[in-house]
């Protein structure tokens, strides 16, 4: 009997209350699917706020038009969102389902992350400023049990040919290797990057030893070693990737969340802060 190869199927996120994202997310997603021969599943995140309203704050606040006005902008947002996605998929003969959910604003991310349960790559993008995406994308990475890629709106995705590895030995970046094998068995070129002067590691020549168990595997690696020096880890990482000519970085996520209120690791929260190309992140 024949194998079947199953489809990669990705969700995306999309923020739209009170930040929305930008127009920008439907080429980059698509571009994302469409170099993995992925399906793309995309869902509008509106925001459904409880009605607490009361005699007196109906008539300081008009509260109910507040409420109502907030939930219909979320909601037009998302329209649009997915119209702009719809347009960009159609274009590119991806497969694409769409779908809108509803959520309380503190229970936005956590909604998010417990749909995100269903599918192999959660995508997510992001603005430096967006504190809607970001909650998202946290809420995922560290509830979905799934990598999340952030796709940052100051870049076009491109080919994604040169994927970067972030490798420390540990388990998380173990985890973000084997998740990454979609972009990994499609690039043209895999950089195993291991910061030496930041922590310390678990061995000698420990991104050799990958590289070499990627190489046996059949896939074009080599490993690079550098310090961060003053830089933050999360810089360094980014810098290094973007000066070689890297498309993704894929690295582990350290970090957990204390009820909706994220403790992040160092170089979890410099890429965060400071998203400077795609990031493929697992927890």
């Amino acid at each position: 009997m024949e194998a079947i190869l199953m489809k990669v199927m990705a969700s995306l996120s999309l923020a739209t209350y009170p930040d929305a994202n930008s127009a920008k997310i439907a080429a980059n997603a698509v571009a994302v699917v469409k170099k993995i021969d992925a399906a793309l599943h995309a869902v509008a995140v509106d925001v459904d706020i409880p009605d607490v309203s009361n005699a007196l704050s109906n008539y300081l606040l008009d509260l109910p038009y507040k409420i109502q006005e907030a939930e219909a902008t979320s909601h037009k947002r998302g329209k649009a969102l997915l119209e702009a996605i719809n347009q960009e998929a159609a274009r590119a003969g991806v497969t694409l389902s769409t779908q809108e959910l509803a959520a309380p604003p503190a229970l936005m991310g956590d909604v998010a992350a417990k749909h995100s349960r269903y599918f192999d790559v959660c995508l997510v993008g992001w603005a430096p400023d967006n504190q809607t995406a970001r909650m998202l994308a946290e809420a995922i990475l560290f509830g979905s049990g799934r990598p999340t890629l952030l796709l940052p709106d100051s870049t076009d995705v491109g080919v994604l040919g040169h994927v970067v590895i972030a490798w420390d030995g540990s388990r998380v970046a173990a985890r973000a290797v084997a998740d990454a094998r979609a972009f990994l068995e499609r690039a043209s070129t895999i950089t195993v990057l291991t910061v030496t002067d930041e922590k310390p590691l678990p061995g000698q020549g420990i991104g050799q030893r990958l590289a070499l168990g990627l190489r046996t595997r059949g896939l074009a690696a080599e490993a690079v070693s550098i310090q961060a020096g003053d830089s933050s880890i999360g810089t360094a990482l980014q810098e290094h990737a973007l000066k070689i000519g890297g498309n993704l970085l894929v690295m582990g996520g350290y970090g957990h969340s204390r009820v909706r209120d994220f403790v992040l690791g160092g170089a979890t929260e410099g890429i965060l802060a400071d998203l400077r190309l795609p990031v493929l992140l697992s927890h």
